[in-house]
């Protein structure tokens, strides 16, 4: 399939940034694009402002990132693209956005703190408390926890280490909106929830979860219980499915599209 890279102005007040995209295959093709993924249809995939290929910005206040600043970045993507009236979006982790809350989440992560050593977890949320995240003692400690928690894929894949790497060299949205301790959530997403809105969702929905990451059952059950249309697949591992077992996600994501 072909493949197209461009950028799309995204204008916020009076400055315009850039959000960069990446189509694969004819948007043309009258079959129904999907926003990343793939399944023999036309898939873009994009960077969001302050990652990737996008615009970044270091110098903006924490304030200016928000939920809805990302929002507004994927409808005016959409539009520039011409395909706001029909898409599906694939989603995974805050491209979700998941969980519908963020207090649901940091409670899932701190019961599966609570499975370590006591001496571990003490360690850890000494360093939380005392701000000492970037010491080595701490990163050792989370690149544990994630390797259970985050991705059992041992190693991990490389597109996944280059992802937190990426992170990693500018970490300023990352900071601003969930805080520079894991299991503590003291950015702006720290009041997050669309519990109360879940049922406003028209469209059919697909959640899925894996039994030993954040996202466990309880957390994401208002998705489950709100949304009129809903399935749910619930995967073998933790949290990244994709790479932990590529083939049964890939189907899963694939049967749902086709029944849609």
């Amino acid at each position: 399939m072909n493949s197209t890279t461009g950028t799309v102005n995204f204008k916020v007040g009076d400055e315009t940034y850039q959000t960069w995209y990446n189509v694969i295959g004819d948007l043309n093709s009258g079959k129904r694009p999907l926003i990343d993924s793939l399944y023999g249809i036309p898939v873009i995939f994009y960077d969001q402002l302050g990652i990737g290929k996008s615009t970044h910005l270091r110098d903006k206040p924490a304030e200016f990132w928000t939920p809805e600043l990302f929002m507004d970045e994927l409808d005016n993507l959409l539009v520039q693209l011409g395909v706001e009236s029909d898409f599906d979006l694939l989603g995974h982790s805050w491209g979700g956005i998941s969980p519908p809350s963020e207090q649901l989440w940091d409670e899932s992560m701190l019961g599966y703190l609570e499975a370590f050593p006591v001496e571990f977890k003490e360690m850890v949320l000494k360093h939380e408390r005392e701000g000492t995240v970037s010491s080595a003692e701490y990163q050792a400690a989370i690149q544990v926890f994630m390797n259970k928690h985050t991705c059992q894929t041992i190693p991990w894949p490389e597109e996944l280490v280059a992802s937190f790497a990426s992170v990693e060299e500018d970490p300023t949205v990352s900071n601003a909106m969930s805080g520079t301790a894991q299991f503590h959530s003291i950015g702006s997403l720290r009041t997050w929830s669309v519990i109360d809105r879940l049922h406003r969702i028209p469209c059919p929905t697909l959640v899925t979860n894996g039994p030993e990451e954040g996202a466990q059952d309880y957390v994401i059950a208002p998705f489950i219980e709100k949304i009129p249309k809903v399935k749910w697949v619930r995967f073998a591992k933790s949290h990244i499915a994709f790479f932990e077992d590529r083939d049964y996600y890939f189907k899963a994501i694939g049967d749902f599209l086709r029944v849609d």
